[in-house]
């Protein structure tokens, strides 16, 4: 099967290309917080500053708000922009190496006319909070391999191999994998009355391409519609500029390769289908900067003793880097996925995010609020990294069926005030004492899209007590985990709706997920996709019900 580049869109050509064609090579810095041009090595204060001042610059210049007709206009164009790219609505794929040639649906959402504001503390919060979840990637890193060495409590490397096959735990420890973590880090943030809670990671993200896509869309409509007046057009307003997610995706897959030859595969499995649409419209800009990329189904990967390749119209195409959009769980069901690991096991290849899935899972969060862990916390993280992440991440229980001592309780979990040394207890709560979520820790198909996931006070009794029993038997399979509810604020948007024909009014619960690459030492932001939900949903994911856009600066108008 040869590997087919789907022609070019040029309704897609960036205005005034600021992406040079060999940024993909470039060794300069490619982040630069909304594309201002100053020094990456500022002072906090002084990044804060100039977030500051770019939301003030919009609030001098800010327009009157869009009338019914103009963001019904925008919405359209928005929409219209969004099908063209094939990540809106339903695109055909062709017979190339990315699919078989059938119809894949693309995500439907609602459209709002302009991106989701976000408050300069709070883009100020967003830009350092990646550093301190790299920090808590390579000290869980750290942990799972002094647990395995006996430095640590051996519970901890037992609950992250829970439920998975020995061969993979045994991959995963081999010492050509051991200080490798994932490129890309994505927290689920809900903004609450109390500030921000981050609901869980993932390492395996969907949304890079869309949210690269929806990024630039929306840049396009604020350029059409006069921007600010002495405010630089590269000082877009969208969160990290109109290229973030392309430029820093592109930075962190040239870290990953390094001097290994070859060309990138972004190699999307069935069960992750959906996400090919998006991740083909990413390889394609991925190869207008330079980089030779390819969005490819499992099958369209080859073996030979030299390592992996892609056939071409024009030959075979050695794979440098292979980008693993898959899920490890569903590794018995990816066509060729031991000879990739084998190529990777030999260095012919390599692979991001490693085969690590002791990284993958929710109940890392339960391991950081353990009273007996505490002291490595402290000694791996910084005291400022362990006091935001201490709250940010929320209480977390393992629930492991086995029998506590009469004489000990599990750790910070009380009922009314009384402490409790059975998960079983918590079937007979009232509504109100069920606050707690119940949800796959990781490695099962439930583990990702909101699956699985059960909150305790939106159900009746018996069936709370129900998925609490069944989550406690699934333990040697696939562990669950017991988290606190926290309840998102309501904010207040507006979408497009195709019956009435008009933009309308929501409120609803927003879920903010930022897409940090990692590059050395850093973890940069690429933008923010928001997600915001109707105010009946409990659940805050995707869904044709919710609004779906990228992130802004709001501007400054109480300063």
């Amino acid at each position: 099967m040869a590997v087919r580049i789907p022609p070019r869109d040029n309704n897609l050509r960036p205005r005034a290309s600021r992406c040079p064609a060999d940024l993909y090579r470039c060794k300069r810095p490619w982040y630069d917080l909304l594309h201002l041009e100053s020094n990456r090595e500022c002072e906090a204060r002084d990044c804060a500053a100039s977030i500051e001042d770019i939301a003030l610059a919009l609030a001098q210049h800010s327009r009157e708000p869009l009338n019914s007709d103009e963001a019904r206009r925008r919405c359209l164009a928005i929409r219209d922009a969004l099908v063209r790219a094939g990540v809106y609505g339903t695109t055909e794929i062709g017979d190339g190496g990315a699919t078989t040639g059938s119809t894949i649906p693309s995500p439907r959402f609602r459209l709002a006319p302009t991106p989701f504001p976000l408050s300069p503390s709070d883009v100020t919060f967003f830009q350092h909070l990646g550093q301190d979840l790299l920090s808590f990637y390579r000290a869980l890193n750290r942990l799972y391999q002094d647990s395995i060495r006996g430095t640590q409590p051996a519970w901890v490397a037992a609950y992250l191999d829970q439920g998975k096959p020995e061969s993979l735990i045994t991959y995963s420890r081999m010492n050509r994998f051991r200080s490798l973590i994932p490129g890309i880090i994505r927290p689920d943030v809900i903004p609450t009355t109390d500030g921000m809670v981050i609901t869980e990671l993932d390492s395996v993200p969907g949304g890079i391409g869309l949210t690269g896509c929806l990024t630039r869309t929306y840049d396009d409509q604020l350029a059409l519609d006069h921007p600010a007046p002495g405010l630089p057009s590269e000082r877009s307003p969208l969160i990290a500029g109109r290229d973030g997610m392309l430029q820093g995706f592109a930075a962190m897959l040239r870290a990953q390769q390094g001097d290994q030859e070859g060309c990138l595969a972004i190699v999307v499995s069935d069960e992750a289908k959906e996400y090919r649409p998006e991740m083909e419209w990413m390889a394609q800009c991925l190869r207008e900067i330079g980089c030779e990329a390819f969005c490819v189904e499992p099958r369209a990967v080859h073996f030979s003793e030299d390592g992996l390749f892609l056939h071409h119209e024009t030959g075979p195409r050695a794979i440098g880097l292979l980008y693993r959009f898959f899920e490890l769980f569903d590794l018995k069901n990816i066509p060729k996925s031991e000879l990739m690991m084998y190529a990777a096991k030999k260095g012919q290849v390599t692979v991001t995010p490693p085969y690590k899935p002791a990284l993958e899972e929710k109940l890392a969060f339960g391991l950081f609020h353990h009273p007996e862990l505490a002291p490595f916390w402290e000694q791996a993280l910084s005291p400022e990294t362990t006091l935001n992440l201490r709250r940010l991440l929320p209480r977390t229980w393992i629930l492991d069926p086995q029998p506590v001592p009469p004489t000990a309780v599990i750790p910070h979990l009380t009922i009314g005030g009384r402490a409790l040394s059975d998960f079983r207890r918590l079937a007979k709560t009232t509504q109100k004492e069920r606050q707690l979520v119940l949800k796959p820790s990781g490695f099962s198909e439930l583990a990702w899209g909101s699956r699985g996931v059960s909150i305790g006070h939106d159900l009746p009794q018996v069936e709370w007590a129900a998925a609490l029993e069944q989550a406690l038997h699934a333990f040697p399979t696939t562990p669950y985990v017991l988290q606190e509810f926290h309840k998102g604020r309501l904010v207040e948007s507006s979408y497009f709706d195709d019956r009435s024909d008009t933009v309308v009014p929501m409120s609803g619960r927003v879920r903010l997920s930022p897409y940090y690459f990692v590059v050395g030492d850093k973890a940069e932001l690429g933008g923010i996709l928001a997600t915001l939900c109707p105010a009946n949903k409990k659940i805050i994911h995707g869904m044709v019900d919710a609004i779906m856009g990228p992130c802004a600066l709001a501007p400054n108008i109480t300063s």
